[in-house]
This record gives structure tokens, C-alpha cells and sequence, in this order.
């Protein structure tokens, strides 16, 4: 199989980390895009992904899965005896995809939406609007002091083990560094807990 990714953007991150947690890496091919020369909009990679966003997984079969969730979700299932990244029991299905929903909409997307408009990144294709993109900055701040007040005496983000919950927000923090958005000093327990998980073998992918 092959993925089509952007190494340096964050939601490939995601899906590179998920598969190396599990052990996978070797699995795919993965297969660069140029998103700034606009690679990912061309008539070949369109038919893969009409959206138009990377990563987009390519089967053997010729079947093209999108989004990065719905990608770990096929390596979640296709490969059981990995460990479990998206939850064991019931219960844990429920916290991890409740904290995969929180991380994406509060979190994820407002980082997404900061970079867009006040970067001008892709300003050839989209119109920023710099005072959204600022004031989605604001709330990315505010969901990481959400963040550093959860983690007080919790190790990881829920389930008292590493799950793609943790992933996603350690590649979120990563990444909101582009936009000038760091953890703070006072942050003590959300700093400790992104050191863990950077010193994970997987974070270096």
C-alpha cells in the first residue's frame, strides 16, 4: 500500500506516529506531496482524495482511504494483535474517541484555521482573515490551559495509558509552534506530559 503525505505537515505526523506505536511503518510506502506547489491538487491526486488533502492511503486494491483517523481506524482493525490506540473495552472506545473529538474541533482545527489566515501559507488558493486566524489562536491557548489543568496527576490524556488521544494532541502543541503558540512556563503538568510522550521512539518519525 501507499500513503501520500506532507512529512512536515501535521496530520501525516499523526498517522506516521499511530503506525510506528503499532509497529507498522514498514506496511507502506510513504510517497511525498508537495502541498505548497500544489501537488495535492492535480487531476491524479484529486481521483484519490477529492478534497484534496493529505494523507490519503492507496490499497493494494486500488481502494483510497482519506482522513487521518480513518486511516488509523484501518490499522486499528487490520492489524489486532498491535496495541490498541483507539481503545480496549467499551468504555475506552467511548473516552478515546470523545477526547479525539474535543482535540479535533477545540483544539486541532483552531491551530489549522490560526496558520491559514495569518500565515498566508495558502493564500493563492483561500482567502485569510487574519483577525479570525488570531482570535482562532486565542482558543487554541485556552484549550491548552484546559489541557495543563486535566493533566494534573494524570500521565497521559485518558484511559491511564498512551492512545492516539495523546497523539493528536502532541502533534497539535507541535505544531501550533508555527504560529508562535508554545506551552507556557506556568504550564508544569501539560510541559511534563508533552516531554514524555516526545521521548517516545514514535515521536521521532
Amino acid at each position: 500500500m501507499k500513503i501520500f503525505e506532507t512529512k512536515s505537515a501535521p496530520n501525516p505526523r499523526r498517522v506516521r506516529i499511530f503506525m510506528a506505536e503499532k509497529g507498522l511503518l514498514d506496511k507502506a510506502e510513504f510517497v511525498q506531496v508537495d502541498i505548497e506547489k500544489g501537488e495535492n491538487l492535480t487531476p491524479e491526486y484529486v481521483a484519490r482524495n477529492p478534497m484534496k488533502k493529505v494523507p490519503v492511503m492507496e490499497l493494494d486494491d486500488g481502494t483510497c482511504i482519506a482522513e487521518t483517523m480513518a486511516i488509523c481506524r484501518y490499522f486499528e482493525e487490520a492489524y489486532p494483535d498491535t496495541p490498541k490506540l483507539l481503545g480496549e473495552t467499551p468504555v475506552e472506545k467511548a473516552l478515546v474517541e470523545q477526547w479525539l473529538r474535543w482535540l479535533e474541533f477545540y483544539f486541532f482545527m483552531p491551530t489549522g484555521m490560526c496558520f491559514q489566515h495569518t500565515t498566508g501559507y495558502f493564500k493563492d488558493r483561500m482567502t485569510p482573515i487574519k483577525e479570525w486566524g488570531e482570535e482562532c489562536g486565542k482558543g487554541v491557548e485556552k484549550f491548552m490551559h484546559f489541557l495543563d489543568k486535566h493533566l494534573e496527576g494524570n500521565e497521559y490524556i485518558c484511559c491511564d495509558r498512551f492512545t492516539a488521544a495523546d497523539i493528536n494532541a502532541f502533534t497539535t502543541i507541535a505544531f501550533a509552534r508555527v504560529v508562535n503558540i508554545r506551552i507556557k512556563p506556568e504550564q508544569a503538568n501539560l510541559q511534563a506530559w508533552y516531554d514524555r510522550i516526545k521521548a517516545r521512539p514514535s515521536a521521532q518519525v
